[in-house]
């Protein structure tokens, strides 16, 4: 895990001052939260303000970080330096209303930079 805090990712197709020698593979990391985690921080909820909730807030940044942490690791597994064109998605999944949970995918292209 400390290998791959060195691995850098980047929304963009490029990492200033480096060049891109080689296109690995792509790869992606998933998270999934059950809805339940989202209901049941609603229903305990006190510190909305202006429509926002602060432990809402926390639940889907502590997700995203998980999701980009394990991106570093599969990007360490394939011998990368960096990850390009990360994109993070978010989708519900259902299952019969109340099964309902929450996926966010972390992917990109794990490229060598010389």
């Amino acid at each position: 895990e400390e290998m791959a805090a060195g691995i850098t990712l980047t929304t963009g197709l490029t990492i200033a001052g480096r060049e891109v020698i080689k296109e690995i593979e792509v790869v992606s990391a998933e998270c999934v939260y059950g809805m339940r985690i989202f209901k049941d921080l609603f229903v305990a909820i006190r510190d909305v303000f202006g429509g926002r909730s602060e432990s809402m807030q926390n639940t889907l940044r502590d997700a995203r970080r998980t999701a980009l942490t394990e991106l570093k690791k599969e990007a360490f597994l394939v011998g990368a330096d960096a990850v390009v064109g990360v994109d993070l998605d978010y989708q519900e999944i259902t299952g019969g209303g109340k099964n309902s949970m929450i996926m966010l995918v972390a992917s990109g292209t794990a490229v060598k930079l010389n």
